[in-house]
Formats: C-alpha cells, structure tokens, sequence
C-alpha cells in the first residue's frame, strides 16, 4: 500500500517502537511511587517532557500530557473561558477550525455567552485584520486559531493572530495538531499561551498529547483526582505512549534542523505537477503559498470523490476526502465550504499528505494510479454507467 493519508495519523516509527516497549514489558512501576523501579519511569518522564518541549522551544514545566488534541483543545478553551468569566465572555475562533475547537465554542455559545467565528478568503487564509477589528478590550476573553489546517494545510498567520490578541487583553490558543513535526513551531518567537499537539500525527501512538500552558497564564484544571502533571490534568500517565511521543518530538526537531521537509515538500511538489499536466482541469484548494509541505488538496472536476476511493484503494493507495475525522459524514466539507466552495467542488476533492515513510518513487506510482483512475471514471461517467470494478 501507498499510504498518503498522514494528515489522518501516521505510522510509529520504529525507532519510537523500540524505546515504547520496554513501558509495556518491564518499566511498569508508577512514576509517583517512591521505589527505585518507580524512579526510572519518573526519570522517563521527565526525560519525555524535555524531548516534546525541546520541539516548541518550550520549558519542560509548560508541557502537560493528555490523551490528545481533543483533550488538549477542550482543556486550554474550558480553562481559558472558564477563568475569564462573568468578566470577559466573549470567545473568537475560526469558521475552518477542527471540531475540537468548535463543538466546545458551541457549547460555549448555548451558555449566555457569545462567539465570533471569522471567515477565510477562497484560499483559506484568515485576514489578521479582520481578527484584530473583531477583538473587544475587556470583552473578549480568548481567541483562538489553528496553526495549519487540517485538510487544505493552509497556514495561519500565527503571530499576528496571538499579538492582536493580547494587545486587547484576550488568551491565545493555537490547534497545532497538523503543524508539529511538519514545520518548526516556536512558542519563544510567538506569545502563545496555549498550544495543543498530537503524538499520533508525528510517528508516536494515538492516545497520547500534550498541552503547552504558559508560565504567563493561570490553568483551571478538567480531569480531577491524584494531581498528576503538576496538577493540571490527573491520573496516572499513560507512560508507554508518553516515552513514544518524547522520542518522536526528539526525532521530528532533528529532521526539521536538517531540512527533513525539503524531501516531503520535493514530493508532494512532483505529484501535483504530473497530476496537472495529465489533468489540467484539477484544481489545488486553499493558497499555495501558506500551506504545509506534506499537504495537497486536490479537486477532480467531474469525478466523485467517494468512488475515487474505492478505486485507489483497489489499486493500493490509501487517501481521503478532506478531514479523515469526517470521512463517514454525507456532507460537503465544512472547510471547503468556509472557502466558498459549493457542494459539486467539495465532493470531487481528496486530500493527498505525505511524511517521512514515503518515497519519491512511490509517490510517481501513486501519481499514475491517481491519472488512470480519474481517467476511468471520466471515461465512464461519459459513457453512462459508473461501474468501481
């Protein structure tokens, strides 16, 4: 199989495998007991939250580990809102953001508070503009944009968005889910007050995130009970996958210091092109200019995205139709749609994304099989009957 779906999880990589089992096997202990075993899985631990914070340019105490993006986007939003309130109410995001962020907005909303949700152009980009007119001194309480989109991989202007933020008064949080380990990400250079990320979407397990939480800012914590994470998020820590995600967040900023996204960026660069020139019609979503370098959503004019699927899985190739988290969902592409796309154009789109585990000559395969299963079923279509075998 071709696996390009890394936007929707990517493979442990064996390296993080083998420093993972041993917390299955032997190191077993609890890291808060007081026993020498007990002690090398603390010292693990510790060790771990260096590694992921090493990749932000974070201080290891600002790290706590979650269970993953959803956690850690629910916990900075409840937080923020919470300790802000009846004082500050109001609440902004972003129409293209991940359901993580907006279900909580929503529930948020049904409250007696109010939340503004800022559109993007038909790139996908956010007007920083927009977000500094929308920002009400003593009013708004929290804003928050994701770093990199999930389906089209188009960029935030990150810095903006969190400077016009706390010139109002307002907390900053950033879903950087997709963006860790593609791009360097820095919370030093950029007045963050929370960051989530997921070891799933760069080489560790799923089930296992963290939360960057500001020594700036205070921290009213969801999960209640033993105190674990300095008392930010209890029970007892999943330490198997913890270990993981460390060395993956240690791997990830050596490849980003080596230029590990060149090679990414060279593939996913060399598949659009000959999709282009086969295809000229196709159509890439959201702005080339600002987007990741693993990332490529692409428009089949005339061909229906589900069938396509079928087809390149027939063939060995794994992709998506936009957000894997909405791949058994009827609708149009929430994302797509924010862009002014209408139903016919999100329904033709799949979304193509690389990582390290792929190669040149894979994605030229990939390439061809995409070509040939676009041509079929425009063959097909033409002909009147739409047949996946």
């Amino acid at each position: 199989m071709i696996y390009l779906d890394a936007n929707a999880t990517t493979p442990i990589d064996p390296e993080v495998l083998e420093v993972m089992l041993p917390f299955l096997r032997d190191h077993y202990a609890n890291p808060s007991a007081s026993y020498s075993s007990a002690r090398v899985v603390k010292k693990a631990l510790v060790m771990a939250r260096e590694q992921v914070a090493a990749l932000i340019d974070a201080a290891p105490d600002e790290i706590v580990f979650t269970s993953g993006g959803t956690e850690s986007n629910n916990a900075a939003i409840g937080s923020a809102l919470t300790l802000s309130h009846p004082r500050k109410s109001h609440f902004i995001t972003v129409k293209t953001e991940h359901p993580a962020v907006l279900e909580p907005a929503k529930r948020w909303s049904e409250s007696e508070r109010y939340v503004s949700y800022l559109d993007v152009d038909h790139q996908g980009l956010l007007d920083a503009e927009e977000l500094k007119s929308c920002v009400k001194e003593g009013q708004t309480a929290l804003v928050s944009v994701m770093w990199a989109n999930n389906e089209t991989g188009v960029l935030s202007p990150i810095e903006k968005a969190a400077q016009y933020a706390h010139d109002h008064g307002a907390m900053f949080h950033t879903d950087a889910v997709q963006a860790m380990g593609k791009i360097p990400v820095s919370v030093k250079t950029t007045p963050i007050d929370y960051l989530s990320m997921s070891g799933h979407k760069f080489h560790a397990p799923k089930g296992v995130g963290a939360l960057f939480i500001s020594r700036r800012v205070r921290f009213k914590p969801w999960i209640l009970g033993g105190g674990q994470e300095f008392g930010r998020r209890s029970g007892s820590e999943n330490m198997a996958s913890i270990v993981a995600m460390g060395k993956a967040a240690e791997m990830m900023r050596e490849r980003l210091s080596h230029e590990g996204a060149v090679a990414i960026k060279s593939m996913r660069d060399a598949f659009e092109k000959m999709i282009m020139v086969a295809l000229p019609d196709t159509k890439v979503n959201g702005s080339l200019e600002h987007r990741l370098p693993n990332t490529s959503s692409l428009c089949f004019p005339g061909v229906d995205a589900a069938a396509m699927l079928i087809l390149l899985d027939e063939k060995g190739v794994a992709c998506s139709a936009g957000s894997a988290c909405h791949a058994e969902a009827l609708h149009p592409s929430r994302v797509l749609e924010a862009m002014g796309c209408d139903a016919v154009h999100a329904g033709s789109t799949l979304r193509f994304s690389w990582s390290h585990f792929n190669t040149m000559a894979e994605t030229v395969i990939a390439a061809d099989l995409v070509i040939a299963c676009v041509s079929k079923f425009k063959s097909l279509t033409v002909a009147g009957s739409v047949k996946l075998n």
